[in-house]
């Protein structure tokens, strides 16, 4: 068997990571005291408009201003994620979060947007379509973002508002095409990556319950192109989530008049 790109290798073993760490959550907490919540959830998801530098050999260093971009996010695959929390036994108000999801981005082609720098050893300026510099812009197998962070709660009754703030890393799959020989397409750890949530959960039972967010993430991206050069934009993108969880360990608080029978 061929052995994987360096970047598909770096994208593989951080989602290793990641999976390792809602494991190791999960393994570290004791089923008499911890109380540890696996969560996966969908929704909708969709990224401001972002500046794009882009450097090749040949004489291209330019930038495309506020290039628009399209998440469809149910379309296949989807948006969608996975959430470990650990609620610390000494302040169970406080827990520990591994927050992984999977976005996508899709540049819209046919937008006219502001242009500067070179483009084949031409100046360029004005307004200039982004198709005429790129046959393909796009993080479609995802714009894959794992977080590493805390979450506070307010425990009443079944409802629990909570916060949470998050820091990792990017590893999207890069999908860029600025001419017919050279194609990049290959997953790449690209920059760091901070989110941040707010969201309130509803408990089903002593161990399962539903749950909704807002999230806002950013991820600052610089991938290296086949050929040479680089591609470098700064994404924010806005999430509305629903998820479904399952609580190990120790079982939610029992208030007098909430009954799960």
């Amino acid at each position: 068997m061929a052995p994987l790109p360096i970047g598909k290798r770096a994208a593989t073993l951080a989602f290793a990571g990641a999976l390792a760490g809602l494991l190791a959550l999960t393994l570290g907490a004791s089923p008499a005291a911890a109380e540890f919540q696996l969560g996966v959830y969908g929704g909708w998801s969709e990224s401001f408009d972002s500046d794009v530098d882009l450097v090749q050999p040949g004489g291209t260093n330019m930038v495309l201003n506020d290039v628009p971009w399209d998440g469809k996010s149910f379309e296949s695959p989807p948006y969608w994620g996975v959430r470990g929390i650990y609620w610390l036994n000494a302040n169970p108000n406080w827990g520990l979060m591994v927050d992984y999801h999977h976005a996508k981005i899709y540049s819209e082609l046919g937008a006219t947007v502001g242009v500067s720098g070179t483009r084949d050893g031409a100046a360029i300026g004005g307004r200039d379509r982004v198709g005429n510099t790129f046959d393909i812009l796009e993080f479609t197998d995802g714009l894959n973002e794992i977080f590493f962070g805390g979450m506070y709660r307010w425990q009443h009754q079944r409802w629990t508002p909570y916060v949470g703030l998050g820091v990792g890393f990017a590893f999207p799959h890069v999908e860029v095409r600025t001419g017919a020989v050279t194609r990049t397409f290959e997953y790449q750890v690209t920059g760091v990556a901070v989110e941040g949530l707010v969201g309130v959960e509803y408990n089903i039972s002593e161990r399962v319950s539903v749950f909704g967010d807002y999230k806002l993430s950013y991820s600052s991206n610089t991938a290296d192109l086949n050929g040479g050069g680089t591609l470098e934009t700064d994404v924010w993108t806005n999430s509305f989530l629903l998820g479904l969880a399952y609580r190990f360990g120790q079982s939610v608080p029992v208030y007098d008049d909430v009954s799960y029978k």
